[in-house]
């Protein structure tokens, strides 16, 4: 677990860091496109990254610096690079640093949008592979000379495999190779990427960081733990006069500034208010998910349960050490045989039938027909999704408000 993280540092983390004018506690929303400079001598010495300012808001604006100050700091990292979806931050990293000809390393069980943006980027001559990352040792098979980055979730969406982090992370470490973790399932409260020798951290501040359902944004921070003077995709004129920030400069430039993913500033102001909450919020949804995963484990209308927290969990052990006994808000589960998943998934009232996680509500979705449905039915076996598996992001209502919708959901399903 982030230790560093605590409610007094998230409260107060955007006036402390960013000093908002008139004695706010938030920074202002500056949706100005445009930015004047007096002299032009200043103009080009921001545009050629001389000094720190902003130039025009697909670039930067107040509001997106303002939050990725704020999600560095809980990170302890070097810097950040704010999107407009999770997905954005993850294809303008990926797309800025890899060349054709690279190998990347991938899991198995990647959630169905981030394997199918892989599977695009193979059409780039980028070499793609995806393996079992619950265990180093399978890492450390599939590396090739041209092997630059490892991508791997902390838990996996929907099954909950927890990846074998402090494994990778030594692995990276050792051969000068690109750590990427996607910590969206578990942000920094739940867990210290930059202690597992992590590079990068790649999150989708749609879910727990904002909250709410109410905003999309994504972010990609530079964690300090590598030397990108080793890193042989580092243009010349992105290698500025710190080379602690010679990724995130090609990343800002390649990714956000060429491909436009731009967070707008209402969105990041936005987003930094559900920032606020996120420890509060994370511990109710990791007790309710935990009370629910306990209660269908002794469901007998439920035939398996997914959950870290369990005992008989494959990765319980590892989960608990990485996550200092929080286990995340997503389980799923598959029913028995003689109930019908779609009466169960229609007859929830107070959980909702949506496409989304992280939120305040529990949802529940059926994963094989909607999500994962263009990964087929092999690469859905690959990763352990089965055609009845119904995934649940559990939310931070009164879990007992919870279970009594769902044992009467169960009731309606058997019959």
């Amino acid at each position: 677990m982030n230790k560093r993280v605590n409610n007094t540092q998230l409260v107060h983390a955007d006036r402390l860091l960013n000093r908002p004018q008139h004695g706010a506690v938030h920074e202002a929303t500056n949706n100005s496109v445009l930015f004047e400079f007096e002299d032009v001598a200043d103009l080009e010495a921001v545009f050629q990254g001389k000094k720190p300012g902003h130039v025009y808001s697909r670039s930067s604006s107040s509001s997106a610096v303002s939050l990725q100050n704020m999600l560095n700091d809980i990170e302890g990292g070097a810097g950040a690079v704010a999107f407009a979806t999770g997905m954005a931050g993850i294809s303008s990293m990926v797309y800025s640093l890899l060349q054709a000809g690279d190998h990347i390393i991938v899991s198995q069980y990647l959630f169905g949008n981030t394997r199918s943006f892989f599977q695009t980027l193979s059409n780039f001559s980028v070499n793609v592979s995806y393996v079992d990352v619950t265990d180093a040792e399978n890492i450390k098979n599939a590396l090739t000379p041209s092997t630059k980055m490892v991508f791997c979730e902390s838990i996996a969406n929907p099954v909950t495999q927890v990846s074998d982090l402090e494994g990778i992370g030594a692995l990276c470490h050792q051969h000068g190779i690109l750590f990427v973790i996607d910590n969206t399932m578990t942000p920094s409260p739940m867990l210290d990427a930059k202690a597992l020798k992590a590079s990068l951290v790649a999150t989708s501040l749609t879910k727990y960081i904002a909250g709410h359902g109410s905003v999309l944004g994504g972010v990609v921070v530079d964690l300090g733990n590598y030397d990108w003077r080793q890193y042989q995709n580092i243009d010349d004129k992105y290698k500025v006069a710190d080379p602690a920030q010679w990724g995130l400069t090609q990343i800002r430039k390649r990714g956000l500034r060429d491909m436009g993913a731009t967070l707008a500033p209402g969105s990041a102001s936005q987003i930094a208010i559900g920032l606020e909450t996120l420890n509060l919020r994370m511990h109710q949804t990791c007790n309710n998910a935990m009370a629910l995963a306990t209660f269908f484990e002794n469901e007998r209308s439920v035939k398996q349960v997914f959950y870290p927290g369990l005992s008989e969990h494959p990765q319980h052990e590892r989960a608990t050490r990485l996550f200092n006994h929080q286990y995340g808000g997503i389980l799923s589960i598959e029913l028995a045989d003689s109930l019908d998943m779609r009466v169960f998934l229609n007859a929830l009232k107070l959980v909702i039938c949506a496409t989304h996680l992280g939120d305040t509500r529990t949802l529940a979705l059926p994963i094989a027909t909607t999500v994962f449905y263009e990964n087929g039915p092999e690469q859905r076996a690959v990763m352990g999704i089965s055609d009845k598996l119904i995934r649940m992001s559990i939310g931070i209502e009164n879990v007992a408000d919870l279970i009594d919708d769902i044992q009467q959901a169960l009731k309606l399903a058997a019959v």
